[in-house]
């Protein structure tokens, strides 16, 4: 759960398929990143569940709007049990009767509307499932070019390094300079523990292909070099003052939150729950039921004709004593109506205090780019040029030489590690906007 932190200063909307720029090879097939993105939600079989759930709610409501069968009865009544003759007595007769009975007041109605709100939840609920696939989707695909492009930065680094462990050593075997046994031996170290680190982001590169392999359902991943040209580039759309406080910020963020999926979702379960109240209070109204029957009397034992009988009857009960029954279900129904609503207003603050803190992390991130891009690299290499040309000279230390290259490294891996998690974030911000289905909508709500 991410932290709830007060609004900042702009709002961003971002889109995941301008970041697509570059390709992820996958065996013999190339993936942009937006393509992997929807060849994941495509297979995705949550997605086809969620589409049987409809289809089985559907066919529900369908059922619930129906009426009850009727009932059919059949018997003899009033036979003589001394001699069983059916033309014996006047009153022997056989009957066939039916009987229907009809829901109390709109209950039939109430309940298909009840079960066709539950089933408009499914789209919105496949859309809050789509946004997610495509931020676990884009992180995994970003870890990797992430690997990629460190392992790249690294080896390239390596070539230096085993050249400063090369001149050390002939320095020190010549004994020319101020090169000592420990300079060697701390220059060797540094390429050891460059090899281990190479050694640790091929071990992340391949658990984080395995995992974009399982959800593009391909057995291997595997990248080439042509595949990585640059890192990816996110492009604002949205912004509005987002001063702390600022009444116009809230405002957008409210209408950006109630138009996310999982919000739409718990609308129609709220919906769905509200005609469930109005189910229960049904309970007041009595339930009629219509009956008719047809009774056949056999001649008299002297030949005498007898009438055959017709019934028909109307049936209703009387909710009178409801204290413990309507009442008590009228009151659950209620309470569990209350309940959904305190899941919304839980569900909007998790978003809001999720996207404020996204928002921060997302605008201090692209300061230390700003950083990092104008002084640090830079600072970090005239440092390392320093260093350097200073031991050339016999003027510096060389363990200072190391010291000012593996910190340019880490600088560099650094800058490119700020620059994946401006882009991981990214994902996460369209996550919120994923209620927004367009850039025109976007662009509109920005004017």
């Amino acid at each position: 759960m991410l932290p709830s932190i007060k609004p900042v200063s702009f709002v961003v909307t971002l889109f995941l398929p301008l970041m697509g720029l570059f390709s992820v090879p996958i065996l013999a097939e190339t993936y942009t990143l937006q393509e992997a993105i929807s060849k994941a939600q495509s297979l995705d079989p949550w997605i086809t569940g969620s589409l049987k759930r409809q289809e089985s709610i559907d066919a529900r409501s369908v059922e619930a709007g129906a009426l009850p069968d009727p009932q059919i009865n059949m018997g003899i009544a009033n036979l003589p049990i001394d001699s069983l003759d059916f033309s014996q007595e006047a009153m022997t007769q056989f009957k066939v009767g039916v009987s229907q009975m009809f829901p109390r007041g709109k209950t039939l109605s109430l309940q298909q509307e009840k079960l066709q709100r539950l089933s408009e939840m499914q789209p919105h609920a496949r859309a809050d499932r789509e946004a997610k696939v495509a931020v676990v989707v884009a992180e995994l695909w970003l870890e990797a070019f992430r690997n990629h492009l460190s392992i790249q930065l690294i080896e390239q680094d390596r070539s230096l390094f085993q050249h400063l462990v090369d001149v050390a050593q002939s320095n020190y075997t010549s004994a020319s300079g101020r090169t000592r046994q420990q300079d060697v031996v701390r220059a060797q170290l540094e390429l050891t523990r460059l090899d281990d680190r190479l050694t640790q982001l091929y071990l992340q590169s391949d658990v984080h292909l395995a995992k974009l392999a399982e959800w593009l359902s391909d057995p291997a991943i595997s990248l080439s070099d042509t595949a990585w040209q640059s890192e990816p580039s996110a492009v604002l759309r949205h912004q509005a003052n987002q001063s702390s406080g600022n009444a116009a910020y809230l405002k957008t963020v409210s209408e950006i939150l109630i138009q996310h999926p999982s919000v739409l979702s718990l609308n129609q379960k709220l919906s769905a729950f509200d005609s469930g109240v109005e189910i229960a209070k049904q309970s007041y109204k009595p339930q009629w039921g219509v009956n008719a029957s047809y009774a056949y009397r056999d001649d008299s034992p002297m030949g005498d004709e007898r009438s055959d009988f017709f019934s028909v009857g109307v049936t209703f009960d009387l909710p009178i004593f409801t204290g413990n029954r309507q009442d008590k279900r009228v009151q659950s129904a209620k309470a569990d109506l209350e309940e959904v609503k305190t899941e919304k207003v839980l569900l909007l603050r998790q978003l809001k205090a999720q996207l404020e803190s996204t928002e921060a992390k997302y605008l201090r991130l692209v300061e230390r780019k700003t950083l990092f891009e104008q002084r640090l690299l830079k600072e970090m290499t005239d440092q390392a040029e320093a260093s350097l040309s200073a031991y050339t000279h016999d003027d510096g230390d060389f363990a200072e030489v190391v010291r000012a290259r593996i910190a340019e490294l880490n600088a560099r891996i650094d800058a490119l590690n700020i620059s994946i998690d401006i882009q991981n974030v990214v994902a996460q911000l369209n996550y919120f906007y994923a209620g927004i289905t367009s850039s025109t909508d976007l662009i509109e709500q920005s004017h």
